[in-house]
């Protein structure tokens, strides 16, 4: 079977290349989000500033992390950069969205949670849209 798929040029180099770049890029967005959940929760812990502004800081930080998986995800590619992005966008929120569904039990997809997936599809088109135009 594995000579058949190398036959029909499905798995080439460059594919191999491409979806290398695609993980890369979906875990350094995961790594940005850390840190940055990391840090803000160390801010509220410690400091006086309050949780408030925590769905802010969620949204912006889940926008720009699923930018830079798409950007990274992108660079490697010769063409349809907004497609690779679009797909680091999409494998983020939805391993963003298991995640959630083993840790909270409870844990529904809603009208809110369909927002996040659309935004972060976006967010990951336009990553991909300025990885493969700023790479050349």
């Amino acid at each position: 079977m594995r000579n058949q798929l190398q036959g029909s040029n499905l798995v080439t180099e460059e594919n191999k290349s491409q979806i290398k770049h695609l993980v890369i890029g979906v875990m350094m967005g995961y790594a940005i989000t850390c840190i940055v959940f990391l840090g803000y929760a160390m801010l509220i812990t410690y400091t006086q500033m309050s949780e408030r502004n925590l769905p802010m800081v969620v949204a912006i930080t889940t926008l720009l992390s699923v930018m830079l998986a798409g950007f990274d995800a992108a660079k490697g590619a010769t063409s349809r950069g907004w497609l690779w992005g679009m797909a680091a966008g999409l494998i983020y929120v939805v391993s963003l969205i298991v995640i959630m569904m083993v840790i909270l039990p409870g844990f529904m997809v809603d009208g809110r949670t369909v927002t996040v997936i659309v935004l972060s599809i976006a967010g990951g088109g336009l990553g991909g849209i300025l990885g493969i135009n700023l790479r050349r």
